[in-house]
């Protein structure tokens, strides 16, 4: 007999296993096996709530979303300027939760996903344009018509920093990309 209130302990441990496999082997070559056993239940419960590997990485790729918009709206809240705001979102892009080993790995593994599955295609361009979003209104204030293709810019430059990243083979250093980030906005902005 299932214990009542199980599930969502039990998916969000596997959604956290997943994102530490794919983290510990550097690709989607992980089996549910390998995701399950870390998470400590068996590959049929893991089946059973998720379906297949397939599931579990888009659902550990919403989980990573579903923080990374916390960490921005919490870091916009506390941005009082429109260049406050930019730094905010970027800040947030290389925040520790959102830019560790494990995270980048899974980011990479989502890029080359996105290309063949469509759920996994819907959610990047989720992501591309809520940060689009968050980028173009303050940029407008400061650089005017130029907004859309600096808030381009920018976010390829993230996303750049995360493929670099994820290829590096070492840790991530939040400070490098941030720099890196905000020194081109810096150019961008005049400043």
């Amino acid at each position: 007999m299932p214990k009542i209130g199980m599930e969502p302990i039990r998916r969000d441990a596997l959604v956290r296993a997943t994102i530490a496999e794919i983290g510990r082997t550097g690709s989607l070559d992980v089996t549910v096996a390998q995701i399950a056993r870390r998470a400590g239940m068996s590959s049929a419960l893991a089946h059973h709530y998720f379906g297949g590997k397939e599931q579990i990485f888009l659902a550990a790729m919403r989980h990573i979303l579903t923080i990374y918009g916390a960490e921005v709206r919490g870091a916009l809240a506390a941005a009082d300027t429109p260049e406050g705001r930019v730094r905010a979102v970027i800040r947030a892009s290389f925040s520790e939760g959102s830019f560790r080993r494990e995270v980048v790995s899974a980011w990479l593994h989502f890029y080359v996903l996105s290309q063949t599955v469509p759920e996994a295609a819907r959610l990047l361009s989720v992501y591309q344009r809520r940060l689009r979003s968050n980028l173009v209104a303050p940029l407008r204030v400061l650089v005017g018509d130029r907004a859309g293709e600096v808030a381009d810019r920018v976010g390829a430059m993230i996303d750049g920093v995360y493929l670099r990243e994820a290829l590096s083979g070492r840790a991530p250093d939040r400070a490098a990309a941030v720099g890196l980030v905000e020194g081109l906005l810096g150019r961008e902005i005049g400043g």
